[in-house]
């Protein structure tokens, strides 16, 4: 378990990193050029370790439902959405809704044991659990006053 939460920290800060480095690109190129930009250089990326790592058998897809085949199509549209509302709500109020989104969506896949996922008991300690952090969510961007210079409060 403990594996498990670090590499779960690890990847939250890589998601943070990498929202950074793509809203830059995406200052300087526009939403569908980064979009292609990240997902290449992610391809040609894991293929190269996929291939060091696993080698051949990298490509042994036997017994894959052919729906999963999509998940490349659902990156275009995480990274494309990710690259727009960054640039729309600056990045911690962006990925703060979109981790947020994200949980939910577990939680509700999760309870109804959609997409091969067993089955969870949904309980209304999960449901608190998102209100809580969505509460966050809008304390952080309605709850603080900044002070202009010269103003007093």
């Amino acid at each position: 378990m403990i594996v498990g939460l670090i590499l779960a920290l690890v990847a939250g800060s890589l998601v943070g990193l990498q929202n950074i480095f793509n809203s830059k690109v995406n200052e300087h190129t526009g939403s569908w050029a980064s979009t292609t930009l990240v997902l290449g250089m992610g391809f040609l990326a894991s293929l190269m370790v996929g291939l060091i790592v696993e080698g051949g058998n990298l490509f042994n897809l036997q017994n894959m439902q052919s729906w999963y085949w999509f998940s490349g199509l659902i990156g275009v549209g995480v990274v494309t959405c990710i690259l727009n509302g960054i640039k729309l709500l600056g990045p911690t109020y962006a990925i703060s809704i979109v981790l947020t989104s994200q949980l939910c969506f577990a939680l509700l896949w999760d309870s109804l044991g959609w997409f091969g996922l067993e089955q969870v008991p949904f309980t209304l300690q999960q449901l608190l659990g998102v209100l809580v952090i969505a509460g966050g969510i809008i304390v952080y961007k309605f709850g603080g006053r900044t002070v202009e210079a010269g103003e007093q409060l």
